[in-house]
């Protein structure tokens, strides 16, 4: 009811009194009341005028479905946003809930206390300055393949970017970066028995409106945000929007089609790889190379120092750049 109720405030153009909304949905004014104290608390800003009824005067920051269903364009994922104000952590609440949920369900909470990158790495998650999200996904490919889906996140998270005039480099296969700084990860987990995958759960964390404090001091010179590079706070409603309809797009041709081929397209054109001298790390080896192209499988094609030239799987290592971050 309190979504009923929100909705002929934000379809109204001015006051709706109690009246109205009485008649709408058949109850009395003590429960209007107390739908309306309940909408307060959520943050919207809400006016009440005796004789004239309530106005909404501005809308909360957050990323309730309620909030980002007027960007949405998708059939499925998204339909269905469990939302947090504060979680450990996003991947970890969908892994427990992938087994009742639908496909294309997204976690998401304004704050992560736990959060975690590839390789255990901790992820700092301030509340309501970035996207900390999951999404549930119940492929039925081979669990090999499964690697796949994070390249389809990568050029997701950059074609949304670049779709709001925001220019990004997709450093394969996770990374998102913005003027040679991360401002994007991407961890994708799946449970599986032999060949049959239960669920994938890919999470997507996005510093989006961190200041320059909100980035802990041994990060600064290899992370950022969006609003520092922009200068301007983002609409994290319609970054979160403008995501999942670029990744339901891609999904739904590696879902029925088996093709990843337009994501590798994105991730060759944006790659902040590709041409550059870069150190290969695998466990306790780490050998010298320069990356010559992604393939079609997603593998970054490296031609080592012996002039050999290999197809490298992004289960298998970490990359990094002969200087700096990349």
């Amino acid at each position: 009811m309190k979504q009923k109720i929100l909705n002929m405030l934000k379809n109204g153009e001015d006051f709706i009194s109690g009246e109205e909304i009485s008649k709408e949905f058949h109850m009395t004014r003590a429960a209007i009341w107390k739908y309306i104290n309940a909408l307060k608390e959520d943050g919207y800003n809400i006016e009440s005028v005796p004789s004239k009824g309530y106005k909404i005067i501005s809308l909360p920051d957050i990323l309730t479905l309620e909030e980002v269903e007027p960007y949405l364009d998708t059939s499925f994922i998204g339909r269905n946003i469990k939302y947090f104000d504060t979680i450990d952590s996003t991947n970890k609440k969908a892994k427990k809930i992938a087994f009742d949920e639908n496909e294309g369900t997204v976690v998401i909470s304004e704050e992560q206390t736990e959060g975690k990158g590839r390789l255990g790495r901790h992820w700092v998650s301030p509340k309501g300055k970035g996207i900390w999200m999951s999404i549930i996904l119940k492929p039925k490919v081979d669990p090999i393949k499964v690697s796949k889906i994070t390249l389809l996140g990568a050029a997701a998270v950059h074609k949304a970017l670049k779709n709001m005039n925001i220019e990004s480099q997709i450093k394969w296969p996770n990374d998102i970066l913005i003027d040679g700084k991360k401002i994007c990860g991407i961890l994708t987990e799946m449970n599986c028995e032999l060949n049959m995958i239960n669920y994938v759960v890919m999470g997507i964390g996005i510093n989006v409106n961190f200041n320059q404090e909100d980035i802990p001091v041994d990060l600064k010179d290899k992370a950022m945000s969006i609003k520092i590079s922009k200068g301007i706070e983002i609409n994290r409603k319609e970054l979160l929007g403008n995501i999942i309809n670029e990744f339901e797009k891609l999904y739904i041709d590696f879902r029925d089609k088996k093709s990843i081929s337009k994501a590798i397209k994105v991730c060759r054109e944006s790659s902040a790889l590709i041409g550059k001298e870069v150190r290969i790390i695998k466990g306790e080896e780490e050998t010298l190379g320069k990356v010559l192209d992604i393939n079609e499988e997603g593998e970054l094609v490296v031609e080592f120092q012996d002039g050999t030239v290999d197809n490298i799987y992004s289960g298998e290592v970490s990359v990094r750049g002969l200087n700096g971050y990349i």
